[in-house]
Protein backbone atom coordinates (compact mmCIF):
# COMPACT_ATOMS: atom_id res chain seq x y z
CA UNK A 1 0.00 0.00 0.00
CA UNK A 2 2.81 2.45 1.04
CA UNK A 3 4.77 1.35 -1.99
CA UNK A 4 1.64 2.21 -4.16
CA UNK A 5 1.14 5.68 -2.48
CA UNK A 6 5.00 6.64 -3.51
CA UNK A 7 4.49 5.64 -6.70
CA UNK A 8 1.63 7.89 -7.45
CA UNK A 9 3.39 10.62 -5.37
CA UNK A 10 5.64 10.22 -7.91
CA UNK A 11 3.57 10.13 -10.88
CA UNK A 12 1.81 13.23 -10.20
CA UNK A 13 5.31 14.98 -9.23
CA UNK A 14 6.48 14.32 -12.77
CA UNK A 15 2.59 15.00 -14.25
CA UNK A 16 3.23 18.41 -12.27
CA UNK A 17 6.57 19.51 -14.05
CA UNK A 18 5.87 21.67 -17.20
CA UNK A 19 6.37 19.78 -20.59
CA UNK A 20 9.72 20.34 -22.19
CA UNK A 21 9.40 22.23 -25.08
CA UNK A 22 12.60 21.73 -27.72
CA UNK A 23 11.01 23.80 -30.29
CA UNK A 24 11.99 26.71 -27.19
CA UNK A 25 15.67 25.73 -27.87
CA UNK A 26 16.14 25.20 -31.43
CA UNK A 27 14.12 23.82 -34.67
CA UNK A 28 16.37 21.33 -36.80
CA UNK A 29 13.95 21.49 -39.46
CA UNK A 30 15.84 24.84 -40.79
CA UNK A 31 19.11 22.91 -40.91
CA UNK A 32 17.38 20.70 -43.78
CA UNK A 33 16.28 23.25 -45.43
CA UNK A 34 19.95 24.43 -45.71
CA UNK A 35 21.80 21.15 -46.33
CA UNK A 36 19.17 19.52 -49.07
CA UNK A 37 19.33 22.32 -51.38
CA UNK A 38 22.91 22.22 -51.64
CA UNK A 39 22.85 18.80 -51.80
CA UNK A 40 20.39 18.07 -54.89
CA UNK A 41 22.67 21.03 -56.43
CA UNK A 42 25.63 18.50 -56.09
CA UNK A 43 23.92 15.80 -57.16
CA UNK A 44 22.98 17.85 -60.53
CA UNK A 45 26.20 19.26 -61.25
CA UNK A 46 27.85 15.30 -60.53
CA UNK A 47 25.14 13.63 -62.83
CA UNK A 48 25.35 16.42 -65.59
CA UNK A 49 29.31 16.05 -65.51
CA UNK A 50 28.95 12.05 -65.95
CA UNK A 51 26.05 12.35 -68.97
CA UNK A 52 27.97 15.24 -70.93
CA UNK A 53 31.84 15.56 -69.57
CA UNK A 54 32.93 12.89 -72.16
CA UNK A 55 30.05 13.16 -75.28
CA UNK A 56 29.81 17.07 -74.93
CA UNK A 57 32.68 18.47 -73.48
CA UNK A 58 35.56 17.50 -75.14
CA UNK A 59 35.96 20.51 -77.56
CA UNK A 60 34.76 23.58 -76.57
CA UNK A 61 34.63 24.56 -80.48
CA UNK A 62 31.45 22.61 -80.76
CA UNK A 63 27.73 23.70 -81.22
CA UNK A 64 27.22 21.39 -78.61
CA UNK A 65 29.65 22.32 -75.91
CA UNK A 66 28.19 25.84 -76.01
CA UNK A 67 24.52 24.55 -75.39
CA UNK A 68 25.42 22.72 -72.78
CA UNK A 69 28.36 23.39 -70.84
CA UNK A 70 28.14 27.32 -71.71
CA UNK A 71 24.53 27.24 -70.91
CA UNK A 72 24.99 25.68 -67.60
CA UNK A 73 27.64 28.58 -67.09
CA UNK A 74 25.31 31.40 -68.22
CA UNK A 75 22.38 29.49 -66.15
CA UNK A 76 24.81 29.73 -63.16
CA UNK A 77 25.95 33.02 -63.64
CA UNK A 78 22.34 34.51 -63.97
CA UNK A 79 20.79 32.48 -60.96
CA UNK A 80 22.98 32.48 -58.54
CA UNK A 81 23.95 36.31 -58.12
CA UNK A 82 20.18 36.77 -57.69
CA UNK A 83 20.65 34.43 -55.21
CA UNK A 84 22.92 35.88 -53.35
CA UNK A 85 21.36 38.90 -53.47
CA UNK A 86 17.79 37.49 -51.95
CA UNK A 87 19.33 35.85 -49.31
CA UNK A 88 21.57 38.89 -48.30
CA UNK A 89 19.05 41.67 -48.34
CA UNK A 90 16.39 39.33 -46.52
CA UNK A 91 18.87 38.61 -43.75
CA UNK A 92 19.72 42.46 -44.17
CA UNK A 93 16.18 43.73 -44.46
CA UNK A 94 14.84 41.57 -41.19
CA UNK A 95 18.12 42.49 -38.87
CA UNK A 96 17.55 43.69 -35.73
CA UNK A 97 18.16 47.07 -33.98
CA UNK A 98 20.63 47.80 -31.44
CA UNK A 99 17.81 48.22 -28.88
CA UNK A 100 15.91 45.04 -29.70
CA UNK A 101 19.35 42.54 -29.40
CA UNK A 102 20.13 44.46 -26.02
CA UNK A 103 16.54 42.98 -24.71
CA UNK A 104 17.25 39.10 -26.11
CA UNK A 105 16.87 36.70 -22.89
CA UNK A 106 19.30 34.23 -22.14
CA UNK A 107 16.93 31.78 -23.84
CA UNK A 108 16.75 33.27 -26.86
CA UNK A 109 19.88 33.89 -27.85
CA UNK A 110 21.19 30.49 -27.00
CA UNK A 111 18.27 29.43 -29.37
CA UNK A 112 19.89 31.89 -31.95
CA UNK A 113 23.43 30.57 -31.67
CA UNK A 114 22.00 27.00 -32.40
CA UNK A 115 20.70 28.55 -35.53
CA UNK A 116 23.87 29.81 -36.10
CA UNK A 117 25.91 26.81 -35.63
CA UNK A 118 23.58 25.89 -38.43
CA UNK A 119 24.43 28.85 -40.88
CA UNK A 120 27.76 27.27 -40.23
CA UNK A 121 27.37 23.64 -40.83
CA UNK A 122 25.51 24.39 -44.33
CA UNK A 123 28.42 26.68 -44.55
CA UNK A 124 30.97 24.02 -44.00
CA UNK A 125 29.08 21.10 -45.92
CA UNK A 126 29.23 23.56 -49.33
CA UNK A 127 32.67 24.10 -48.60
CA UNK A 128 33.32 20.55 -48.48
CA UNK A 129 31.43 20.10 -52.47
CA UNK A 130 33.81 23.40 -53.40
CA UNK A 131 36.99 22.75 -51.95
CA UNK A 132 37.17 18.67 -51.74
CA UNK A 133 34.96 16.98 -53.63
CA UNK A 134 34.23 19.01 -56.78
CA UNK A 135 38.41 19.86 -56.39
CA UNK A 136 39.88 16.81 -56.50
CA UNK A 137 37.80 15.98 -59.49
CA UNK A 138 39.01 18.54 -61.15
CA UNK A 139 42.66 17.30 -60.46
CA UNK A 140 41.96 14.04 -61.93
CA UNK A 141 40.09 15.85 -65.02
CA UNK A 142 42.77 17.65 -65.83
CA UNK A 143 45.37 14.98 -65.63
CA UNK A 144 43.62 12.97 -67.75
CA UNK A 145 41.89 15.40 -70.48
CA UNK A 146 44.50 18.25 -71.66
CA UNK A 147 41.94 21.87 -71.70
CA UNK A 148 41.26 23.87 -74.89
CA UNK A 149 39.78 26.26 -72.99
CA UNK A 150 39.19 27.69 -68.89
CA UNK A 151 35.22 26.85 -69.35
CA UNK A 152 35.60 23.23 -69.07
CA UNK A 153 33.08 20.42 -67.43
CA UNK A 154 35.15 20.28 -64.27
CA UNK A 155 35.44 23.80 -64.13
CA UNK A 156 31.75 25.27 -64.70
CA UNK A 157 30.90 23.62 -61.83
CA UNK A 158 34.02 23.62 -59.27
CA UNK A 159 34.79 27.74 -60.13
CA UNK A 160 31.52 29.33 -61.33
CA UNK A 161 28.86 26.91 -59.41
CA UNK A 162 30.12 25.35 -56.37
CA UNK A 163 32.85 28.61 -54.74
CA UNK A 164 29.65 30.76 -55.39
CA UNK A 165 27.26 29.20 -53.13
CA UNK A 166 29.67 28.41 -50.18
CA UNK A 167 30.84 32.61 -50.68
CA UNK A 168 26.86 33.24 -50.50
CA UNK A 169 26.41 31.09 -47.23
CA UNK A 170 29.53 32.33 -45.72
CA UNK A 171 28.91 35.66 -46.05
CA UNK A 172 25.16 35.11 -44.91
CA UNK A 173 26.12 33.12 -41.73
CA UNK A 174 28.59 36.66 -41.40
CA UNK A 175 25.54 38.66 -41.52
CA UNK A 176 23.16 36.83 -39.20
CA UNK A 177 25.89 36.81 -36.54
CA UNK A 178 26.26 40.60 -36.76
CA UNK A 179 22.55 41.04 -36.93
CA UNK A 180 21.52 38.53 -34.53
CA UNK A 181 23.84 38.07 -31.64
CA UNK A 182 24.74 40.39 -29.54
CA UNK A 183 28.42 39.78 -29.21
CA UNK A 184 29.08 39.59 -33.14
CA UNK A 185 26.81 43.27 -33.02
CA UNK A 186 29.22 44.70 -31.33
CA UNK A 187 32.40 44.39 -33.17
CA UNK A 188 33.53 42.47 -35.90
CA UNK A 189 34.93 38.83 -35.02
CA UNK A 190 38.14 37.56 -36.30
CA UNK A 191 38.02 34.23 -36.38
CA UNK A 192 34.55 34.46 -38.14
CA UNK A 193 35.70 36.75 -40.81
CA UNK A 194 39.08 34.33 -41.73
CA UNK A 195 36.42 31.31 -41.63
CA UNK A 196 34.91 33.02 -44.33
CA UNK A 197 37.31 35.00 -46.55
CA UNK A 198 40.09 32.53 -46.69
CA UNK A 199 38.30 29.83 -48.80
CA UNK A 200 36.30 33.25 -50.46
CA UNK A 201 39.33 34.40 -51.62
CA UNK A 202 39.92 30.78 -53.56
CA UNK A 203 37.99 32.79 -56.28
CA UNK A 204 39.62 35.34 -57.25
CA UNK A 205 42.56 33.32 -57.23
CA UNK A 206 40.99 31.23 -59.73
CA UNK A 207 41.97 34.07 -61.99
CA UNK A 208 45.59 33.54 -61.12
CA UNK A 209 45.78 29.94 -61.93
CA UNK A 210 43.98 30.15 -65.22
CA UNK A 211 46.53 32.95 -66.19
CA UNK A 212 49.33 30.12 -65.37
CA UNK A 213 47.31 27.75 -67.24
CA UNK A 214 47.58 29.38 -70.35
CA UNK A 215 50.95 29.78 -70.55
CA UNK A 216 52.28 26.10 -68.91
CA UNK A 217 51.04 22.91 -68.91
CA UNK A 218 50.89 21.89 -65.37
CA UNK A 219 48.07 19.23 -64.94
CA UNK A 220 50.63 16.38 -64.14
CA UNK A 221 52.15 17.80 -61.00
CA UNK A 222 49.07 19.23 -59.05
CA UNK A 223 51.38 20.39 -56.55
CA UNK A 224 53.07 22.95 -58.81
CA UNK A 225 53.43 26.70 -57.00
CA UNK A 226 50.75 27.85 -59.16
CA UNK A 227 48.27 25.60 -57.08
CA UNK A 228 50.00 26.68 -53.63
CA UNK A 229 47.30 29.62 -53.43
CA UNK A 230 44.04 27.39 -53.00
CA UNK A 231 45.79 24.96 -50.02
CA UNK A 232 47.12 28.04 -48.07
CA UNK A 233 43.52 29.51 -47.97
CA UNK A 234 42.16 26.69 -47.38
CA UNK A 235 43.94 26.71 -44.37
CA UNK A 236 41.88 29.25 -42.88
CA UNK A 237 39.26 26.52 -41.92
CA UNK A 238 41.72 26.50 -38.70
CA UNK A 239 40.22 29.57 -37.83
CA UNK A 240 37.29 27.92 -37.04
CA UNK A 241 39.19 27.31 -33.72
CA UNK A 242 39.42 30.61 -33.00
CA UNK A 243 35.23 30.52 -33.95
CA UNK A 244 34.71 27.76 -31.55
CA UNK A 245 36.17 28.94 -28.60
CA UNK A 246 34.17 31.93 -28.72
CA UNK A 247 30.77 30.27 -28.92
CA UNK A 248 32.11 28.03 -26.25
CA UNK A 249 32.91 30.63 -23.96
CA UNK A 250 29.20 32.86 -24.88
CA UNK A 251 27.26 29.43 -24.62
CA UNK A 252 28.51 28.87 -20.96
CA UNK A 253 27.86 32.65 -19.50
CA UNK A 254 24.16 31.89 -21.22
CA UNK A 255 23.66 29.01 -19.58
CA UNK A 256 25.39 30.12 -15.94
CA UNK A 257 22.85 33.69 -16.52
CA UNK A 258 19.62 31.14 -17.63
CA UNK A 259 20.33 28.05 -14.91
CA UNK A 260 22.57 29.07 -12.97
CA UNK A 261 20.50 32.45 -12.11
CA UNK A 262 24.38 34.92 -12.46
CA UNK A 263 24.30 38.22 -13.13
CA UNK A 264 23.39 39.35 -16.45
CA UNK A 265 26.39 41.57 -16.37
CA UNK A 266 28.50 38.81 -17.36
CA UNK A 267 27.34 38.94 -20.47
CA UNK A 268 27.44 42.55 -21.57
CA UNK A 269 30.81 43.01 -20.12
CA UNK A 270 32.58 41.48 -23.24
CA UNK A 271 35.65 43.18 -25.10
CA UNK A 272 35.28 45.09 -27.98
CA UNK A 273 37.48 46.88 -30.72
CA UNK A 274 38.36 50.30 -30.06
Amino acid sequence: MATNVLKDKAAQQVADQPTYDKSEWFDGKYYKFGLLPILAVAVMWVYFQRTYAYSHGMDSMEPEFDRIWMGLWRAQMVALPLIALFVWGWLYKTRNTAEQLASLTPKQEIKRYFYFLMWLGVYIFAVYWGSSFFTEQDASWHQVIIRDTSFTPSHIPLFYGSFPVYIIMGVSMIIYANTRLPLYNKGWSFPLIMTVAGPLMSLPNVGLNEWGHAFWFMEELFSAPLHWGFVILAWAALFQGGLAVQIIARFSNLLDVEWNKQDRAILDDVVTAP
